[in-house]
């Protein structure tokens, strides 16, 4: 891999030797701006790279653009014409030196509310990944990036964007971040990033992909039907990668008995990575889990104070057996096993908790006792390699640098508003349908992990096998792939590479046949 800063501008030739950054203005500013410079008008920050990926079939050459953009608005009552800086937000543009109109653009994100795509980009899609842990194989530090042979990029030029407040995507001066920390302004933004883009670049005419992980596939579904309903962009593929597309089915509120029938599958699962079903494949213990989920458990559950003591406790032996805990345990819990809970009791005996994000990671438990887990140790083992290494390759082989911090996952975007659903479930199924409807061309890409606790497989399942789409459009237009790891599945080897092939296929348009749970993928 080699890289060297081409100038952005014919302004810059002279200074491009060694530069870092070109423009100017206020925002997040690259390394070498002049300490406290102020313009009143903030201007792009982006510098370009070259580089050349070394692949079994051949060497890859592509361009990196690195910076901020900054984005501009008609506000009401200005003057028509008159467009003022409201966000600036950062991204890393990989584009393939021998430019095709035709070659599939593809925008990715990640989701929270606050995370940074430094997850997407460094673990799955770039040409750059990190040499990251997985479950029991703690990586050390010096963490290290390593060259992505399976890239994506070798079939679609690729768009990582940070969401306002995360990584260094901030307000423009003037403005505020809170009016973008929500569903549906979240949503107009990155709309209107993609539109900027395709315009500043000439890609009108080139296929468009987005991508979204957990949060990310909320957004992914929310801003692909604002990009038909305001712009008339159609795009042609939308991978979901750990969907919720409806919060209603993960959201333990009371009255609600959703969450509990849709995590009793991922409960077994993360079971079964613990030896709870010793001899047993898991591809066994997730259909039996799944049987009792749809068709035992909701009677169970509909039925309440009039199951008798003796069905009460038959039911909790056999909720026990499934997920590998103590049956007395969930009866205390009315047979209704919350998440954090269950990760928490799930190991208690040997005083370790499990994962949130990935139940195969597990951590020595804090108190012995305690009802819920104090922390995720799959996010814990993961996330200082993902944050290392970005700082490193923005500074070094990107040759982009801050004096801000690049916000990895932020807390600062809370409280975000779902304002537009007051009284009524948060959900997104609703534009992912209407744009099948309205798009006849899109498709779905969506991937489960079998040991995501975050956003389990089944209540995805179940929101898919719901929309208001002909049954025809669900069983050609939307792909499900499962893979055996957590919401981040491309930190387990198997999985990432599966995935990397499967997602090459999709956006390739490479047709494929119905595909059963884990059929060619459970390491």
């Amino acid at each position: 891999m080699n890289a060297q800063p081409i100038p952005s501008t014919p302004e810059d030739l002279d200074a491009a030797e060694g530069s870092t950054f070109t423009g100017s203005g206020t925002g997040p500013s690259a390394g070498t701006a002049e300490a406290g410079q102020k313009d009143t008008a903030p201007e792009d920050r982006l510098v370009t790279t070259a580089h050349i990926l070394e692949l079994p079939d051949g060497p890859l050459s592509y361009t990196a653009t690195t910076g901020t953009v900054v984005l501009r608005e008609e506000p009401e009552g200005t003057e028509y014409g008159r467009a003022k800086a409201y966000a600036e937000l950062f991204s890393v543009s990989y584009v393939a030196t021998e430019q095709d109109p035709a070659r599939p653009v593809l925008f990715a994100f990640n989701g929270g509310p606050g995370a940074s795509t430094v997850w997407l980009h460094l673990g799955l899609f770039g040409p750059r990944r990190v040499d990251t842990a997985d479950a029991g194989a703690p990586v050390a530090p010096p963490y290290r990036l390593l060259d992505n042979t399976e890239t994506l990029l070798r079939h679609a030029d690729l768009v990582m964007v940070d969401a306002m407040t995360t990584g260094y995507s901030r307000p423009a001066p003037g403005s505020k971040p809170d009016r973008h920390h929500g569903l549906t302004e979240d949503r107009d933004l990155i709309a209107s990033f993609v539109v900027d883009w395709l315009t500043r670049n000439d890609r009108w005419t080139s296929p468009i992909h987005l991508a979204g992980e957990s949060y990310g596939t909320t957004r992914a579904s929310a801003v692909a039907a604002r990009l038909m309903d305001r712009y008339y962009v159609a795009v042609e593929g939308v991978s979901l990668i750990s969907p919720v597309l409806d919060f209603g089915t993960i959201s333990f509120d009371p009255a609600n008995d959703r969450p509990y029938l849709h995590y009793l599958p991922t409960y077994a699962a993360i079971a079964h990575a613990h030896g709870k079903h010793e001899g047993r494949l898991l591809q066994d213990v997730v259909d039996e889990a799944e049987a009792f989920a749809e068709q035992e458990y909701p009677a169970l559950l509909a039925a309440g104070l009039r199951l008798s003591p003796e069905q009460k406790q038959e039911a909790a032996a056999r909720i026990g057996a499934l997920i590998g805990v103590d049956p007395a345990w969930v009866e205390r819990a009315n047979l209704r096993i919350e998440h954090m809970a269950f990760l928490a009791e799930l190991l208690r005996e040997e005083g370790l908790i499990a994962g949130r994000i990935d139940g195969r990671f597990t951590s020595p438990m804090g108190a012995g006792n305690a009802p819920t887990t104090e922390t995720d140790p799959s996010i814990d083992q993961l996330a200082p390699a993902y944050t290392a290494t970005i700082n490193q390759y923005l500074r070094t082989e990107l040759g982009y640098s801050s004096d801000i911090v690049y916000e990895i996952m932020s807390g600062r975007v809370h409280p975000w508003s779902y304002k537009e659903f007051e009284g009524r479930s948060v959900e997104v199924a609703s534009d992912l349908a209407r744009l099948l409807r309205t798009s006849p061309h899109t498709r779905v890409y969506v991937a489960h992990g079998y040991h995501d606790a975050a956003t389990p497989f089944h209540a995805s399942e179940h929101v898919l096998a719901h929309l208001p789409i002909p049954q025809q459009d669900y069983a050609e237009r939307i792909r499900v792939e499962y893979y055996e790891a957590g919401d981040m599945m491309y930190c387990h080897e198997p999985s990432r590479r599966a995935m990397s092939q499967h997602l090459a296929e999709f956006v390739g348009g490479v047709e494929h046949a119905p595909v059963g749970h884990g059929e060619g993928h459970i390491g």
